[in-house]
């Protein structure tokens, strides 16, 4: 069974950036096909998909031997653990009850025009009243919860290039 995934490590940093591109590609799907305009964290989820993305990338193109790899390995998982927390923030603040919801904001536009830049990183990560909206359900599990699967699978992904260098 292990041999099935030895793996070049190349191979599986591509199949992480793809999965990162299909996530994204999926968002946008949401975004601008079923008008689900994202709240703030749905935009820092991507922001992480996004950036975990571009590790994958640049890991494969590179296509690094053990300590890079084991760099690249450990980079690529802290940023998808990182979107991952992201995640379960949204789900705690969309299982919160009603008079428990943080207060709706103003856009993001409007934040990144009139608010300093932090202020604007802080109300992205902490979440606001459209945080707590469930727009789409797949069995049960809403966007965020998804999205944490993604994630979670993101990390392992991250970690398995290790098994290359396993003998």
């Amino acid at each position: 069974m292990l041999q099935l995934i030895k793996f070049n490590p190349r191979i599986w940093f591509l199949l992480g950036f793809g999965s990162c591109f299909l996530i994204l590609a999926i968002a946008a799907y949401f975004q601008f096909v079923e008008e689900l305009e994202p709240c703030p964290l749905c935009i820092s989820q991507r922001i992480m998909v996004l950036i975990t993305g571009i590790i994958f990338l640049i890991a494969s193109i590179h296509n690094p031997k053990h300590c890079g790899l084991k760099i690249y390995s450990i980079v690529g998982t802290f940023t998808a653990l990182v979107g991952a927390s992201i995640s379960i923030r949204h789900l705690w603040i969309q299982n919160l009850p009603p008079e428990k919801v943080p207060e709706c904001a103003p856009s993001l536009e409007y934040m990144f025009e009139n608010f300093p830049l932090l202020d604007t990183i802080k109300l992205m990560l902490n979440g606001t009243g459209e945080c707590a909206d469930i727009l789409w359900v797949f069995l049960g599990v809403s966007i965020p919860g998804w999205t944490l699967v993604a994630f979670i699978g993101l990390a392992l992904l991250s970690l398995l290039p290790q098994w290359s260098l396993v003998k």
